[in-house]
């Protein structure tokens, strides 16, 4: 194997701990191991790109990766670190929400290249079958109530209250890793450190179902640091929400921005964690930050990265088009190159309103239509849209307003169907149906 897995995860500080002998048995043969992802919502977002970067470098090493959803534990939820349990889905939800995280998966993981190809199983397919009964004589025999109690995640709840259901979760997920083993020989499961308590809950269900020999561990565990922000708060989140890997969801355009705005000193981490580049480019592309900082060098390689591998090559130049029409030096050309599909990403955040072709026809001149559309979204009145104007303060497809009374007839729609009406960085699209 040409990258040793534990040592890349060590430089890039993707490394927070992981049971005696893991590197061990890494070092000794190809090893499956595998992740769990929550189907909560047809979408992954970012807070789950750093266990997702763990499968991609663990496959890189030559092993072989499996991503396991939850479609039974999905059900529940995982109690760990939250302060009240959450609603359940049904299956129907599970279902639709299952088959988008597989597509975003395939975007980062090799499914086919042989003996290593990733995989992916889903829990509900075993627990399906399993009855009260048997779950409490296949695992609830194997693990005391004091163990399970004994878990951070639980300990942390006792004190808002904790149903059966969320106890049990960390039995569940433990039994998860269980039949992996026994049927996928999957040795290894790995997560954030949030994930510690479940992970070696499997660890334990393993070694007392299947006993030791002379202390030789049949399963282990790795887990990979929560990422926070510089200042303490929480990484993944924007005033919005979550920031998804689903356009429609979260637009590409949304997506390249929140990496672009992200603090100096949170990119050497984010570079380590989310880029596929080596110790010597991320180094080389510090030293060029440290250089010339207002370039924000660092930030809009990773925002290019992830925007390309997450999106497509296409999504990322309609992004750059987005960026200089809304906040750099486009021109009429530029917006003449936006092609039909490409507004609703580039202009998804701007003020935009719909007049109908009759009413564009009726309309006497562009102050007129400033002041309708507009509104007081950037004018109070007429008044001043005219004033506006006279100043030379106004433009329409970034080409300056010369005359109130300029007809409408003067202005070329974009495709046919679009004006872009501007006051300094404040925008306002016209859509004409």
């Amino acid at each position: 194997m040409t990258i040793d897995f534990v040592e890349e995860l060590r430089w890039r500080g993707m490394l927070h701990d992981m049971m005696p002998g893991t590197h061990e048995q890494l070092k000794k043969e190809m090893t499956a191991g595998y992740i769990g992802f929550d189907p909560t919502a047809s979408s992954l977002h970012i807070g789950n790109l750093a266990t997702i970067m763990l499968l991609v470098h663990f496959q890189r090493a030559g092993h072989k990766p499996f991503a396991l959803i939850g479609g039974a534990t999905g059900m529940i939820g995982d109690p760990s670190f939250k302060a009240s349990e959450r609603s359940f889905l049904d299956e129907d939800t599970l279902r639709i929400n299952q088959e988008g995280i597989r597509k975003q998966l395939e975007q980062f993981l090799d499914f086919d290249c042989g003996e290593n190809s990733a995989e992916m199983v889903n829990n509900y397919d075993w627990f399906k079958d399993i009855g009260f009964l048997q779950f409490l004589r296949e695992a609830g025999k194997f693990l005391s109530v004091n163990y399970m109690m004994s878990k951070d995640s639980v300990k942390k709840r006792l004190e808002t209250g904790i149903s059966f259901t969320e106890f049990s979760y960390q039995l569940l997920q433990g039994y998860d890793f269980y039949h992996l083993y026994k049927n996928k020989n999957i040795r290894l499961q790995m997560g954030g450190s949030d994930q510690w308590g479940n992970i070696t809950t499997g660890t334990e269900i393993i070694r007392r179902k299947e006993g030791d020999e002379e202390g030789y561990f049949k399963a282990y565990a790795l887990t990979t640091p929560l990422l926070t922000k510089s200042d303490g708060s929480k990484f993944g989140k924007s005033e919005g929400g979550n920031i998804w890997l689903d356009a429609e969801k979260t637009s590409p355009y949304e997506f390249y921005q929140f990496w672009l705005n992200q603090a100096d000193e949170d990119l050497p981490r984010y570079l380590r964690v989310f880029s596929f580049k080596n110790k010597e480019e991320i180094e080389a592309l510090e030293t060029s930050h440290a250089a010339e900082p207002h370039l924000r060098i660092m930030q809009k390689a990773l925002a290019s990265e992830l925007t390309i591998r997450i999106h497509s090559e296409r999504a990322y130049q309609t992004v750059l088009k987005a960026s200089e029409v809304l906040f750099g030096k486009a021109t009429l050309e530029t917006l003449q190159s936006i092609e039909a599909d490409e507004f609703d990403t580039i202009f998804a955040g701007v003020p935009q309103t719909e007049i109908t072709k009759a009413e564009w026809s009726e309309t006497a001149n562009i102050t007129d239509l400033i002041s309708t559309v507009t509104k007081s979204e950037i004018y109070a009145s007429k008044g001043e849209a005219r004033r506006a104007i006279q100043q030379n303060a106004v433009s329409v497809n970034k080409v300056k307003v010369t005359s109130a009374e300029q007809a409408l007839s003067d202005f070329s729609l974009l495709q046919d169907r679009f004006l872009l009406i501007s006051k300094g960085k404040k925008n306002h699209l016209v859509r004409v149906v």
